[in-house]
C-alpha cells in the first residue's frame, strides 16, 4: 500500500528557487498534489542551478521540482490574476516565499486569502520575517548563513568565515516548512480552521547555531566563552591518512581508549586530562590535537577497517565525484535514471525515507513551464473557448499546447 497520507490535499505552489520548492517537494512525497505556478521567464532555479541540454532544467531544479504539476501564469493580466484566484479556492494550501508586498498586490497575502476562506492553510517562508528591523530585506542562503553566524563558526575555528558550499539554510527551513504545515493540517482535521504560518529564515536558522553554540553563555553568569569548543577546533576536521582523509568521532571513554590503542598512543589512556569526558571538555584544546593528528601511516581503507574492528564510527570522507559511488549509495539504488520529456536521461534521487518497508514514489519528473496548464485550467472549469483565449492573450502559457502550433 502506498503512503500517501496527504493524498486528498490540494497544495498552491508560489515558491522558486530552493526553500520553497524544498517544502513543497517534501509535502508531495506524502502524497499531496502540488500545483507549481511559474510566471513566464520561469523559476530562477532553471538556469542558476547549473547547466543542462536545453538550459531550462538544472539539476537543482529537476531534483527539488518533482512531482509537481506545472501551471505557468502571467499575473500582471487580468486573465492571470482570475486563474490564480480560482486555484486559491480551489486548494487547501497556499505556500509562498514572495515578498509580502508582492503579494499583497496580487491580493495573495495571508490576510486577504483568510478573511474570505478561514479553513486555508497560508504558509509563507520569509527571509527575516514580517516584524523586526530587517523585514522586507532581500536575502538568499549565503546572506543567512554570514548573518546567523554559519559562517562566523568557521572564522573561530580557521580564522576567516566561509560558507557551508551547499544551500544548507535553504534545505532545513524548507523541510522545517513542511512540516509545520502538515502540522497545521493535523490541527484543522481537529477544529475544521486553516492557520496562517510564517517561517522566517533568518530566526531559525540563528536558534540553530545558538543551541549548539550559545553553550557555556547559556547561564547567568556565564561559566565560559561561547561556543563549543571542541567543534570549533581548528583540529576538528577529516584527518589525513596515506592516501586520502578519514571522518571519525569518539565520545565515549571506551571509544577514546579503543582508538589510542589501535593509533599506537596508548600510554596516553592513564592521562588524567583524558580519562573522562569532563577532562577531555577541560583540556579540550590539547585532546583534539592528539585526536586530529595524521593517519598517515595507512591508507583510508586500512584505516577503515581497523576503526571498524574497534566498533569506532568512521567513514571515508567523499569529494563529489566518490560520494555518487559510494558502495552503500549504490547497493541501497539511492541514484537511478530516467527519461526526462526534454533533458533526454537524467538521474532521479529516491526518497530516502523508508515506510512500511517502502520508500514513498519519487514522483514525476519535474516539468517544463507550463507543462499542465490546459490541464489544470480544465480542472478550474476553464470551457476550451476560454482557455484558448487565455493562451492568446499570453494570460497564461501551454508548453506542450506552443511546441504544437
Amino acid at each position: 500500500m502506498k503512503f500517501e497520507p496527504l493524498k486528498s490535499i490540494k497544495i498552491l505552489d508560489l515558491t522558486s528557487v530552493v526553500v520553497g520548492p524544498v517544502a513543497t517537494w517534501r509535502l508531495g512525497q506524502y502524497g499531496a498534489d502540488i500545483i507549481k505556478v511559474e510566471n513566464p521567464s520561469g523559476d530562477l532555479m532553471r538556469g542558476l542551478g547549473g547547466m543542462s541540454p536545453t538550459g531550462q532544467h538544472s539539476g537543482a531544479y529537476l531534483h527539488l521540482n518533482r512531482g509537481k504539476k506545472n501551471i505557468c501564469l502571467d499575473l500582471k493580466k487580468e486573465g492571470g490574476k482570475e486563474i490564480i484566484q480560482r486555484l486559491v479556492k480551489w486548494c487547501d494550501v497556499v505556500v509562498a516565499n514572495m515578498r509580502p508586498e508582492a503579494l499583497e498586490r496580487l491580493s495573495l497575502d495571508a490576510k486577504t486569502i483568510r478573511s474570505k476562506y478561514p479553513e486555508k492553510i497560508y504558509c509563507l517562508i520569509t527571509g527575516y520575517g514580517t516584524d523586526g528591523p530587517y523585514s522586507g530585506l532581500p536575502t538568499y542562503d549565503s546572506v543567512l548563513q554570514g548573518a546567523s553566524g554559519i559562517a562566523g563558526l568557521t572564522m573561530a575555528r580557521d580564522g576567516k568565515p566561509a560558507y557551508v558550499p551547499m544551500l544548507i539554510c535553504d534545505h532545513v527551513v524548507g523541510e522545517i516548512t513542511a512540516g509545520t504545515v502538515m502540522a497545521a493540517l493535523i490541527q484543522r482535521e481537529n477544529t475544521g480552521i486553516g492557520s496562517s504560518i510564517e517561517v522566517p529564515m533568518f530566526e531559525t536558522m540563528s536558534s540553530f547555531v545558538l543551541q549548539e553554540h550559545l553553550a557555556q553563555q547559556s547561564f547567568e553568569p556565564p561559566v565560559g566563552p561561547p561556543g563549543d569548543l571542541r567543534l570549533l577546533s581548528p583540529h576538528n576536521q577529516p584527518v589525513k591518512t596515506k592516501d586520502g582523509y578519514i571522518s571519525f568521532t569518539i565520545n565515549t571513554n571506551a571509544q577514546v581508549q579503543a582508538f589510542l590503542k589501535i593509533t599506537n598512543r596508548a600510554e596516553l589512556i592513564e592521562d588524567e586530562r583524558f580519562t573522562t569526558v569532563a577532562s577531555r571538555a577541560k583540556y579540550v584544546s590539547e585532546w583534539f590535537e592528539i585526536r586530529g593528528a595524521a593517519l598517515d601511516t595507512k591508507s583510508t581503507d586500512e584505516w577503515l577497517t581497523i576503526f571498524r574492528a574497534a566498533d569506532l564510527p568512521a567513514m571515508p570522507c567523499h569529494t563529489l565525484d566518490t560520494l555518487p559511488n559510494d558502495a552503500h549509495l549504490k547497493a541501497v539504488k539511492l541514484i537511478d535514471f530516467e527519461n526526462h520529456p526534454t533533458e533526454g536521461k537524467t538521474a532521479v534521487i529516491r526518497s530516502t525515507i523508508q515506510i512500511d518497508g517502502n520508500y514513498p514514489s519519487a514522483g514525476s519528473t519535474a516539468a517544463p513551464c507550463g507543462w499542465d496548464t490546459s490541464e489544470i485550467l480544465s480542472e478550474l472549469g476553464y470551457l476550451e473557448k476560454e482557455m484558448e483565449m487565455l493562451l492568446t492573450e499570453k494570460a497564461a502559457y501551454d508548453y506542450k499546447d506552443s511546441k504544437q502550433s
